[in-house]
């Protein structure tokens, strides 16, 4: 009777052991959670401080207030750990604010200089989504059907290439048309019509030698690409175009999981720094 009670309480304690350790890993699975969680937080800051730092340091925003004093002029802290990523998003942000004052100040230069075409209605300049756009109207610049340009706008032309010829911007000419089909001789159809408009007035760049050929693309959108509703005359007059983009020759692009590094080396963007970034 003895042996048989002593072999059932020894039976009946067993459970302890494996309910410690399921309680042990439980506990760990909590704190590995708690680490993800606050890892999260942690690369939030650091990237907020980064791009802190690096407007700071360029006079974009007022100097930083210490918690002892006012008016220190120290930029935020950061850890070692901030450095590389964050101080590389940092200083892409602020080269786009430094290229967009750039363009700024070509655009009050072409608007001076081509004070008359603007006037007329020939030309327009607005900053657009990738950068700078100066649009050339048909009218001025393009007999219809025609991918020659004009003689009376060759001047205009060559005054806009040695603008942009002292920029370090990349150049991507940009044929549009109207949504009325074309079929003559020499084109089958808006395509072609203004990828052949396009195509001359880089080609007349590239002979004025003021505009690299690694800067230099061209591209026709035919119809596809309006500014203006094709319903009226009015708008199809402004569909007719041809417009210079000077854009930067690197972009920073979030909808790509991957971009290049400054020293060339391919890295993946974290789901984290995405996310500071788009807040």
């Amino acid at each position: 009777m003895r042996n048989r009670a002593q072999r059932s309480r020894v039976s009946n304690d067993r459970w302890l052991v494996s309910y410690a350790d399921f309680i042990t890993l439980l506990f760990g699975l909590f704190v590995v959670l708690y680490a993800f969680a606050h890892q999260g937080e942690k690369k939030n800051h650091q990237v907020t401080l980064a791009i802190d730092s690096a407007f700071h340091s360029m006079g974009f925003l007022p100097s930083a207030t210490s918690e002892g004093g006012e008016g220190s002029g120290a930029a935020p802290a950061m850890d070692a750990s901030g450095i590389g990523m964050n101080a590389e998003i940092a200083g892409e942000i602020l080269s786009q604010a430094k290229v967009k004052e750039d363009l700024n100040r070509v655009r009050k230069q072409l608007e001076q200089s081509l004070a008359g075409q603007l006037a007329h209605n020939t030309v327009s300049i607005q900053m657009g989504r990738e950068g700078l756009v100066i649009s050339l109207r048909e009218a001025g610049f393009f007999q219809s059907g025609s991918a020659t340009p004009r003689p009376d706008s060759v001047v205009t032309l060559r005054q806009i290439a040695a603008s942009l010829g002292r920029t370090p911007y990349a150049l991507r000419v940009e044929g549009h048309t109207d949504n009325v089909p074309i079929h003559t001789d020499e084109f089958d159809s808006n395509w072609e019509l203004s990828s052949a408009r396009a195509t001359r007035i880089a080609r007349l760049f590239l002979k004025e030698k003021t505009i690299p050929a690694d800067r230099l693309s061209a591209a026709g959108y035919a119809e596809f690409h309006p500014v203006d509703s094709n319903a009226t005359e009015s708008g199809r007059g402004k569909n007719r175009r041809v417009d210079l983009v000077v854009m930067p020759r690197t972009n920073i692009d979030l909808s790509k999981s991957e971009r290049p590094r400054a020293d060339g080396v391919w890295r993946k963007i974290t789901e984290d720094d995405a996310r500071a970034l788009e807040k």
